[in-house]
């Protein structure tokens, strides 16, 4: 009878590996990491509490990059809505991916080379193909043929326009009006000028869609329905 001992298998898992190579230790990226971290910690002047602040700091960055970005009110154009000195957010994303800016829309854009090297907010009232006059009989902008009843946001006391015109709005292009249109310069005003006073949808930074500033205007800011019933410029697609 064979006496000697057969290994158990709790005997042949607890040799050592053939191969020599010790396994990695568990974990061990983990406190790599963590060694990273803490060897900037002891670099940087201020410790967790200035890397903390500089991450931050750089998240903070690439959103006002990417996503939205805060713009302050210069002037009293868009009143009531817009006061001077309330802080919005505009929506850089808004038309990154295919959409254009709608007809009631408010918009910030660079109005270099058009309206003056600085951004501008205003809002849209004719798009591309757009047909858009001052005014019918009532005293009303009509765009395509269909009269706009703009009370809903039009600074209270004002027409909607002192300046008759009569315009087509090129392709690309927007005709822009502040909500205060007796203290706002605007396409109106720059109708005989290069471009005709209309912007190109290529330099609209974003959208305006939040008041976050002063926390007493905080609201946000709907696209206007006065311009639902505009229908399509002729020749338009879509």
């Amino acid at each position: 009878m064979d006496t000697e001992a057969q290994p158990t298998e709790r005997d042949r898992s607890s040799r050592p590996s053939d191969t020599g190579d010790a396994p990695e230790p568990e974990g061990q990226e983990g406190r790599s990491r963590f060694a990273l971290v803490a060897r900037i910690t002891e670099w940087l002047p201020g410790g967790r509490v200035s890397l903390t602040l500089l991450v931050l700091l750089v998240f903070l960055l690439l959103l006002n990059t990417i996503v939205v970005r805060p713009f302050e009110i210069p002037s009293g154009s868009m009143e009531s809505g817009l006061r001077i000195g309330d802080r919005v957010l505009v929506n850089k994303l808004a038309y990154r991916f295919g959409a254009d800016p709608r007809r009631g829309d408010v918009v910030v854009f660079d109005g270099t080379g058009y309206f003056g090297d600085a951004d501008y907010v205003k809002r849209v009232v004719g798009v591309g193909g757009d047909h858009v006059v001052c005014c019918d009989k009532e005293g009303r902008i009509q765009v395509n043929g269909r009269s706009v009843d703009e009370s809903t946001f039009l600074y209270p006391g004002d027409s909607p326009s002192a300046v008759r015109f009569d315009v087509v709005v090129p392709d690309a292009r927007l005709f822009v009006l502040g909500d205060h249109r007796s203290a706002s310069s605007d396409s109106r005003d720059r109708l005989g000028s290069p471009g005709g006073g209309m912007i190109p949808v290529d330099d609209v930074i974003g959208r305006a869609d939040w008041i976050v500033w002063p926390t007493a205007h905080w609201t946000r800011l709907e696209r206007s329905d006065a311009y639902a019933r505009v229908p399509a410029a002729e020749g338009a697609h879509g």
